[in-house]
């Protein structure tokens, strides 16, 4: 419920104050007075775009204020602690908007996008008017309203996951049907270069290993003649009979100088064994250093074959393996894809399926409610004085989708025999206002903690059909609140607070005020609405009669 709201410099308001009830709040004045700054100012507070041009003439900015009373379960609580904000019984709302058009606002005393205040309004508020864009005369949004009549949430919930899951179902389907497209496109490419890269069975790190090899058999011939040169210097002929005979005389002189040649022999022995040792590993390279002819083209063949292939897949000769795995992968995707298809199409028909069961139950329950809808308007438009006029909520097939596969239309006769056709092409200005009427009234039952705005709704209406709306607009204040911007007295009349919006002129400064009305107030307000500038006594009575006739 709205408590409260405070605006300080927006258009011609320089400040006001208003402090708003449960039950039927009326606000009445001429026109130009001001009454549609007051909605622009709500709307400005919360995050409504509207026009631009709020801040009042001379001000360096404008201020409003809302005050909320919440209750636990009201949703604006969840709307709250999605956004991060605590839970409060009361919500305060308070935004600024400076002359250069900057805006900044805040809730509970905290900064707050303007995604947040719309997101809370739409929990709080609710705005009605002859030509409400807001849902009711916007066939896109008649089945989101005869949802909300109807209390379908959790088959909404249902429908939407099945949409969901068959939408990752198909998706997944046409995803590995364009592989298998695009695998079909290169199968002859794939299967050849699998087979060539298969008789090839290239090895990482082939391509090094052959290339020292093919290198070193090249050089093997100039290098084989020092190599065997050296194995002869080391060999009988060379170092190791030198050493041979060295350790002969040093042994026969040995025991003649006591000892002194011990060192020299022990070093001698381990020369000869390093000696062996090197033999050993020169002739071992004498081997490897027989080249055979073929032998080298054989390498050679094997490392230009690498080589070449690397070239024509433009990958490097060591990854020509894992390249080969990757098209291996790629023809299994073929080979096996009939069957995968097959399983995925399986998916899909399961997902149709309950999807196809969740969209009928919420087609089922639509048009259940379509029925108590339409028997509920029947029941509201005869005291609105359209009892002759038939509303009709109409379901077509519409393209499956999240919310089902059905198309909504509120549609009017208002004659017998009259075709019937869109509301809004169908009513007239006052038939429009109370077919609204009703069907807000319909639509709120069950509602609550929401403030509910009727912005001349009763325009085009006067005498018993203006007391019948102002009737239907208290009863559906009932238990709730709701705020009328009216012209007509039969409404004003039945409000259980007004207040008069009227323009006074301060120092050639055109201002906006809004005045609470006492029960004296109220007659000469209602009186001036009847009769205009000139208040006659018989306006007086009039006011009291149709004051007395609301009590």
């Amino acid at each position: 419920m709205l408590l409260s709201l405070d605006i300080r410099d927006m258009l011609i308001i320089d400040r006001l104050e208003l402090a708003f009830q449960p039950g039927l709040n009326v606000l009445t004045g001429e026109t130009g007075a001001g009454k549609s700054i007051l909605l622009d100012s709500l709307g400005f507070v919360l995050g409504w775009r509207g026009r631009a041009d709020l801040v009042r003439q001379g001000a360096d900015q404008g201020e409003v204020v809302a005050e909320f009373a919440l209750a636990p379960d009201h949703p604006a609580q969840a709307v709250l602690a999605e956004a991060g904000f605590a839970q409060s019984d009361t919500l305060l709302l308070r935004r600024i908007n400076t002359r250069d058009g900057r805006k900044t606002a805040w809730v509970n005393d905290r900064r707050a996008s303007g995604e947040v205040l719309r997101a809370l309004s739409e929990t709080l508020v609710e705005l009605h008017g002859q030509q409400d864009d807001r849902g009711l005369l916007n066939p896109r949004g008649h089945r989101d309203l005869l949802d909300a009549y109807a209390g379908v949430a959790d088959q909404i919930v249902a429908t939407r996951s099945a949409w969901t899951a068959l939408r990752k179902a198909r998706k997944a389907r046409e995803s590995e049907a364009a592989r298998l497209a695009e695998v079909k496109a290169e199968e002859d490419f794939l299967r050849h270069a699998v087979a060539e890269l298969d008789a090839l069975g290239p090895e990482p790190g082939e391509e090094a290993t052959l290339d020292s090899r093919r290198r070193l058999m090249q050089a093997a011939q100039k290098l084989k003649g020092d190599v065997a040169r050296a194995f002869v210097a080391l060999s009988d002929d060379g170092a190791e009979r030198l050493l041979m005979d060295a350790t002969r005389w040093l042994e026969g002189a040995a025991d003649a100088v006591e000892g002194r040649l011990d060192a020299p022999l022990e070093a001698l022995g381990r020369a000869m064994d390093a000696l062996g040792d090197a033999q050993n590993g020169v002739e071992a390279c004498l081997d490897a250093l027989d080249i055979n002819p073929m032998e080298l083209e054989a390498v050679e063949e094997r490392l230009f074959a690498l080589r070449g292939l690397a070239r024509k897949h433009s990958v490097l000769a060591d990854d020509l393996g894992d390249f080969a795995a990757t098209l291996r992968q790629r023809l299994e995707v073929l080979d096996n894809g009939a069957r995968h298809m097959a399983d995925l199409a399986a998916v899909e028909a399961d997902a149709r399926a309950s999807y196809d069961a969740a969209a009928r139950d919420l087609s089922a329950a639509r048009a259940g409610a379509a029925l108590r809808l339409d028997a509920d308007m029947a029941r509201e438009l005869a005291p609105l004085k359209l009892d002759r006029a038939v509303f009709t909520t109409v379901l077509s097939a519409d393209a499956p989708g999240p919310d089902g596969v059905d198309a909504v239309t509120f549609e009017v006769a208002t004659n017998p025999g009259a075709p019937a056709g869109p509301l809004s092409r169908i009513a007239s200005g006052g038939e429009l206002s109370r077919f609204l009427l009703a069907l807000k009234v319909c639509l709120a039952r069950g509602a609550s903690g929401v403030t509910m705005i009727f912005d001349e709704i009763d325009r085009g209406v006067g005498g018993a059909t203006a007391d019948a709306v102002g009737r239907r607009l208290r009863a559906l204040a009932d238990g709730a609140q709701v705020l009328v911007v009216t012209h007509s007295p039969q409404v004003a009349a039945l409000g259980a607070h007004h207040w008069r919006v009227e323009k006074r002129i301060h120092n050639d400064i055109t201002l906006s005020r809004v005045v609470p009305l006492s029960a004296d107030d109220r007659v000469q307000e209602i009186a001036r609405m009847l009769s205009g500038d000139t208040i006659t006594e018989a306006a007086r009575a009039a006011a009291e009669d149709l004051l007395q006739a609301g009590t």
